[in-house]
């Protein structure tokens, strides 16, 4: 996290990207559970998290400076825990698992870019004579 308020866009996309980084690893997890009895899959909470920190009144800015990044973090449950697709309790779907982790990754990607670009237009900001 970058201590300044000039980089608040991008500490937010930072932990979304977090939030995403772990997202794949879980659901990677659930893949490779995808034959293990009883396994249920796992997924990652985070946009709702974002979302109630960003529904505070003002312009975009304001919203966005508020926010407080230490308490902003993904977390991890357990999810349909009481669906089963299978007899053996497991309900690890490999065809959901693999379109999950393909948005995922596409989401992560654009929040590398997003971020990428912040900072180019800091550093145009910069550099301006």
């Amino acid at each position: 996290m970058i201590g300044s308020d000039a980089y608040n866009y991008i500490n937010v996309l930072n932990k979304a990207a977090d939030a995403s980084w772990m997202r794949n690893s879980v659901i990677t997890n659930n893949i490779a559970n995808v034959d293990t009895p009883g396994y249920k899959r796992k997924d990652v909470q985070f946009e709702s998290y974002l979302m109630a920190a960003m529904t505070k009144g003002g312009s975009l800015d304001k919203r966005v400076d508020n926010i407080n990044l230490n308490s902003l973090n993904g977390t991890i449950y357990t999810d349909y825990a009481n669906l089963s697709y299978r007899l053996d309790g497991n309900n690890v779907d490999i065809d959901t698992e693999s379109s999950y982790l393909a948005e995922n990754q596409l989401r992560y990607y654009a929040l590398l870019d997003s971020m990428n670009q912040e900072f180019s237009r800091i550093k145009t900001v910069l550099t301006s004579k």
